[in-house]
């Protein structure tokens, strides 16, 4: 089914924005650093993604969940929106984990050893 890949990653980034909105930890807690690092970092990956690709490292394979446009030779339009989402979520797990760090009532007393 075409566009089932890309549909997954937008249902997942839903999921991933529900929970930063209840507990507001990227993008509802600091929109704009929030939207700089996910763009920067989805950048930093497509530069990336094009040395692989350019280096023989990375090539598409063929898969029917894919929707078929390519962006470039072995960049499929899927790719940009999976960086995204991997950006996304690493931002808010990060700052989910430090939330919870900074929660615990023994954090000041290691923070000062």
């Amino acid at each position: 089914m075409p566009g089932l890949y890309l549909v997954a990653i937008l249902i997942s980034a839903a999921g991933v924005a529900a929970l930063d909105a209840r507990w507001r930890l990227a993008a509802w807690a600091a929109p704009g650093r929030t939207l700089a690092a996910v763009g920067l970092g989805t950048a930093f990956f497509l530069v990336w993604d094009a040395v692989g690709i350019a280096a023989g490292v990375f090539v598409k394979g063929g898969s029917p969940l894919l929707l078929g446009i390519d962006l470039a030779p072995h960049l499929p339009l899927e790719e940009p929106f999976f960086l995204a989402f991997l950006c996304y979520l690493a931002l808010v797990c990060w700052s989910g984990a430090m939330r919870l760090r900074e929660a615990r009532p023994d954090a000041a007393a290691r923070g000062r050893s």
